[in-house]
């Protein structure tokens, strides 16, 4: 199991999220927390902790440093590489994780329960029980990614890049995660079948 490693943690909030009518899911709630409290719990253990994409007069946690993507609404891969971007002194590895995993916390443990093999390569990504990668759900070595958003933007814009593209021939360790833990929150009937309430908590706290 990978207990020992230093990592950033980099928490993607943003997206228009029209397959929920635009709904903020960040403040969609399970149990007694929302699922950024979620994704919070998830970090916990990351030297430095960035949200991306949090809507304007949502409480930010505690210590996280903020930012989004240019221009807004343009894509994982640039919101990744605006999260990266704010990190003066990064760690070796960067944990992405999405902000509408309801189960995230348990996610990320099984995440990180393979073997040391993934310590010597770049990056551990999950992958649910149909072999679909899950790629806001993984652990990559930092300078991994700053070599392939390197040679991404010298392409031109990262707007609207997939993050296929971008992980492309990094040499990466599938976990299986199983598919209750990996879920995530698409759609009002996803939202429904993970348990998670649709009406979004106070942004005020």
């Amino acid at each position: 199991m990978i207990v020992s490693l230093v990592f950033d943690a980099v928490l993607l909030a943003g997206g228009r999220a029209s397959r929920v009518q635009g709904a903020d899911k960040t403040g969609f709630t399970t149990g007694d927390s929302t699922l950024l409290d979620r994704a919070v719990e998830a970090s916990v253990g990351a030297r430095t902790l960035v949200v991306v994409g949090l809507r304007a007069g949502r409480v930010p946690p505690a210590g996280a440093l903020l930012t989004r993507e240019e221009p807004a609404w343009s894509g994982p891969v640039a919101a990744l590489a605006a999260g990266l971007d704010v990190v003066e002194d990064a760690a070796p590895w960067t944990l992405v994780l999405a902000c509408d995993v309801p189960r995230a916390p348990e996610a990320v443990q099984a995440l990180l329960a393979g073997d040391d093999d993934g310590e010597r390569r770049d990056g551990l990504l999950a992958v649910d029980s149909g072999g679909r990668r899950q790629p806001l759900l993984g652990l990559y070595r930092t300078g991994a990614l700053e070599t392939r958003l390197a040679a991404l933007r010298a392409d031109g814009p990262l707007a609207d890049l997939s993050l296929r593209r971008l992980l492309d021939g990094l040499d990466l360790l599938e976990m299986p995660v199983p598919d209750e833990l990996c879920a995530d929150v698409d759609t009002a009937d996803d939202a429904d079948r993970l348990g998670v309430v649709r009406r979004e908590s106070d942004a005020t706290g």
